[in-house]
């Protein structure tokens, strides 16, 4: 499992909190591979699922790394757009419309 602290990918705030508690950020690292693991769902429907979820939390952050994780999980541009889409009728538009920027934010780099 890679230390927090060596990812440059990940942002600062995260790889300084894996630094002062790295026992912490190890156990939430390794629950995470435990959910991924615990039924049937691949790897990009695990991952714009999470998408979809962060979208409805409204968090640019958690947008923006769900969103590399679904492109590591070799989701498409397309589908990316769609699992953010798909959240319309559920968390409105201003909502969904500010995730689908979140995630353009990533996919033009």
């Amino acid at each position: 499992m890679k230390k927090p602290s060596a990812d440059s990918s990940l942002p600062a705030h995260y790889r300084s909190f894996g630094d002062r508690y790295p026992e912490v950020a190890e156990a939430y690292a390794k629950l995470g591979q435990v959910l991924r693991a615990a039924g049937p769902l691949d790897p990009k429907t695990v991952a714009l699922i999470k998408l979809s979820t962060a979208a409805a939390m409204r968090s640019e952050g958690a947008v923006h790394s769900h969103t590399r994780r679904a492109l590591d999980a070799g989701c498409s541009p397309g589908e990316i757009r769609q699992a953010v889409i798909l959240t319309l009728t559920t968390i409105g538009f201003p909502a969904m419309m500010a995730a689908l920027s979140w995630t353009e934010d990533i996919l033009a780099q």
